[in-house]
């Protein structure tokens, strides 16, 4: 456990990573805020549930109502938190939605949709708590990537794997930017899990459904076998609470100490390798150019 349980917010945390990242930050002793929107409407239930698990195990977790394509209703979340807290320690940005289909038949607007759910939220969110964590000298970002952002990734995925491999980007700038404030990054970086998140179910589709019809002939199968030929390689024995328990796992670790970038990846794509040599490459940069300073104890192997 960190010095003392830290007090955490963790967006898009109605199901999936989220929600099981919550329940084990709670469990391990933490108070947390689970974001999610509609905690009085359709996700009403999850919110009772998360009531109902703090309960049962004598934890922290509670929901609070947080849109992250909203900056009044991200405002208001981090507002209600420090309010009753006093603080905010750590930031789990989790917030994500998938979609499926060739690129091409994805409008422009659906595009920018889907960065504003994976990439600009982390803006509006960081916008809102950064001010606290600067003034308190100390605090923690843990950014949830994914493996296809430098691993091996099937197509039919693109303005998903586009946004998330925007927002590690992100993360890596912010890195540096916050250090000298005492605020500390970590990018879990979760492979392909089949199940226990709904990223393939409720995956979005292409708004252009006749020129998505045209890619159906050379590629529907294809198109339609993608989450069952990553599941087919999956091995058994994982799940997603793995993602949670790393994610729980930096949490607890001692300032100082903390990664900037960790892998959970059971189908082992090939992300772990490549980022290995591309965090040194950027430590080496860093140093070449003078600002070596900018980086942790734990920026690259």
């Amino acid at each position: 456990m960190t010095a003392r349980p830290a007090v955490v917010l963790v967006t898009g945390a109605s199901s999936g990573f989220g929600n099981l990242t919550a329940r084990a930050l709670a469990d391990a002793g933490h108070t947390v805020y689970a974001g999610m929107r509609a905690t009085e409407g359709r996700n009403a239930p999850a919110a009772a549930a998360l009531a109902e698990f703090g309960r049962e195990r004598g934890a922290r977790a509670s929901a609070v109502e947080m849109d992250v394509q909203d900056q009044e209703s991200v405002d208001g979340a981090v507002g209600l938190v420090t309010a009753e807290q006093g603080r905010i320690d750590v930031v789990v940005h989790n917030a994500g939605h998938m979609v499926l289909g060739p690129a091409e038949a994805f409008t422009v607007d659906q595009l920018a949709d889907v960065y504003d759910v994976n990439v600009l939220s982390t803006q509006r969110v960081n916008r809102a708590v950064l001010p606290v964590m600067r003034r308190q000298g100390r605090g923690l970002l843990v950014w949830v990537g994914s493996s296809s952002t430098r691993g091996g990734h099937p197509p039919f995925l693109a303005p998903y794997f586009a946004a998330k491999a925007a927002m590690d980007a992100l993360a890596e700038s912010y890195a540096a930017e916050l250090v000298k404030f005492g605020i500390e990054t970590t990018v879990v970086v979760p492979g392909a899990y089949p199940s226990g998140t709904s990223h393939f179910a409720h995956a979005g589709v292409p708004a252009d459904t006749a020129r998505a019809a045209e890619y159906d002939e050379p590629y529907g199968h294809l198109r339609d076998t993608v989450a069952q030929s990553l599941s087919d390689i999956f091995p058994p024995g994982h799940d997603a609470g793995e993602v949670a328990g790393e994610i729980a796992r930096v949490v607890a670790l001692p300032h100082g100490e903390r990664p900037l970038r960790t892998h959970v990846d059971p189908s082992r794509d090939g992300s772990e390798v490549v980022s290995a040599v591309y965090d040194r490459i950027r430590a080496e940069f860093f140093r070449r150019v003078g600002i070596g300073e900018l980086l942790t104890a734990h920026a690259s192997l």
